[in-house]
């Protein structure tokens, strides 16, 4: 809440008209690498809440640690994931992730084959998303897109946390206008910096 939302409504309407227009929203940290702390022994457990599982499935949990650094920088996980953080993007051997700078509708495109592009776009900036790990402040929320054929797209959006990582991870299959959730997994509990 800023200083201005709590004078009178009087003050507040004379201070608006004078005001400049505000500035778009952008995130607190503008490094990748904030949004995803990197480092040998750092784990993250996620819980699965996907619409689509049995219930004897639902809240099944997962468990992806950071096993090693590659000798060309990336970090390997138990889920055979790569990841590097440069100044600029998060990335895989195939995708950028997350890049900055962080401003909602900023987009980025990744050639992940000769027949598949995926669109990225910040699709949020300063989110509070609260998970069973905690409620976290300040997330970055990151939307792609890859056409599966003309009527139909993949959608997966993952929401980062500053200090932690990723906290929230969903997809979805839009066909012919019509949305049907996937994925859907939450922070559960985690282990960044030895923490």
């Amino acid at each position: 809440m800023t200083f201005r939302t709590l004078l009178p409504l009087a003050a507040l309407a004379a201070a608006c008209a004078r005001a400049p227009a505000p500035a778009p929203a952008r995130a607190a940290s503008q490094a990748p690498a904030d949004y995803f702390p990197l480092a040998v022994g750092n784990e993250w457990v996620y819980r699965d809440e996907s619409p689509a599982l049995p219930a004897e499935r639902q809240g099944a949990t997962r468990t992806v640690r950071i096993l090693e650094r590659t000798p060309d920088g990336y970090f390997r996980d138990s889920e055979r994931g790569e990841l590097r953080a440069d100044r600029d993007c998060l990335h895989d051997r195939a995708r950028r992730l997350l890049c900055a700078p962080f401003e909602p509708g900023r987009g980025w495109s990744s050639v992940v084959s000769v027949s598949s592009t995926e669109r990225y776009e910040i699709a949020a900036v300063g989110e509070t998303v609260a998970t069973p790990a905690g409620k976290f402040d300040g997330c970055v929320r990151v939307r792609a897109h890859n056409r599966a054929s003309p009527s139909t797209d993949h959608v997966l959006e993952i929401t980062y946390a500053p200090g932690v990582g990723p906290v929230r991870i969903e997809t979805a299959v839009v066909a012919d206008g019509k949305v049907r959730p996937q994925v859907r997994a939450v922070l559960e509990r985690y282990r960044v910096g030895g923490r």
